[in-house]
């Protein structure tokens, strides 16, 4: 793309300026989580409040009582038929989390305290962030190198679409098929939003789906050389907004009911994950990171 066909502008009027709005107390939770992750350790040994592994280990292994005696109190009877071990276990479970202050006996039944409820929500929490962190190795392994404050939290739920050696153009078919579902598509990426070599995807992106994408201005200059008409077109429009920035941390795509991460080859260049999610959570976390990346770009306008 010549620089007498296209100039950068920034965009004032549409860029937010200063620090993202404030979120929902859940997402600002998790935020501030990601934020302080590094230093807890450290914090909790200069507080003096570091809880032996033995103690941790016994936490987690009694996990399975505490889930279910979240859903109410219950009877050593019902604590064996639930889990299905015997008398003998059911009471040492029972025993343990006495003396732990986790539970308390009222009228035969065992119920948890106010301490064991909270302890009880944060192991399934812990047991759902290591699955999630799991399902998400892939992407993970793709994204983190750039984006250290990653949080799992909001993509428990969600879709992970791998490549394989058999098939591997598995996530970027999912990808073409959440944006061909949708109205409108925002997003960045490091690189081309999907193959250049598939004109039905630029086609349907340059004349159907609404779109805002930000580039590296480099990947913005190939999309023009290689669809000079139509993305021209598209542009003048107001169809396709192209935005650019210096420096993107990985591929993000906001659909009209849900968000998704895409992690690249380093060596292909093609998507070999991506993960995606109707999540509420995910979604503002999502719109968050977007605006963030959005205020610090610049408008592409056709000169």
């Amino acid at each position: 793309m010549a620089s007498d066909e296209h100039s950068r502008e920034t965009s004032h009027e549409t860029s937010r300026e200063g620090p993202p709005e404030p979120g929902t107390p859940l997402l600002e939770a998790i935020l501030e989580n990601a934020r302080n992750r590094r230093y807890l350790g450290r914090r909790l040994a200069q507080a003096n409040e570091r809880i032996e592994t033995d103690v941790l280990g016994d936490i987690v292994r009694h996990g399975p009582v505490l889930e279910a005696l979240l859903d109410g109190p219950l009877d050593r009877r019902e604590i064996e038929s639930r889990l299905d071990v015997s008398k003998a276990t059911s009471h040492r479970f029972t025993q343990w989390l006495d003396q732990q202050g986790f539970v308390e006996k009222v009228d035969s039944r065992f119920r948890l305290t106010g301490l064991g409820q909270i302890i009880a929500e944060e192991v399934l929490r812990f047991e759902a962030n290591v699955g999630t962190a799991r399902r998400l190795t892939p992407l993970l392994e793709a994204v983190c190198e750039d984006h250290q404050e990653f949080v799992v939290e909001p993509f428990v739920d969600a879709t992970v679409t791998v490549a394989a050696p058999d098939d591997p153009y598995r996530p970027v078919e999912r990808f073409i098929s959440l944006v061909r579902s949708s109205e409108t598509f925002r997003g960045f990426n490091t690189t081309h939003m999907a193959p250049l070599v598939l004109g039905g995807f630029h086609q349907h992106v340059f004349e159907t789906t609404e779109t805002e994408i930000i580039y590296l201005p480099h990947i913005a200059d190939k999309l023009f050389e290689t669809y000079p008409e139509q993305a021209r077109a598209a542009v003048e429009s107001g169809h396709l907004t192209l935005r650019t920035r210096d420096d993107l941390p990985y591929g993000l795509a906001l659909f009209d009911k849900r968000v998704g991460i895409g992690g690249y080859d380093e060596t292909t260049g093609l998507m070999r994950v991506f993960v995606d999610t109707e999540s509420p959570v995910a979604r503002e976390w999502a719109e968050r990171v977007y605006e963030s990346v959005r205020a610090d770009s610049e408008l592409l306008a056709d000169g």
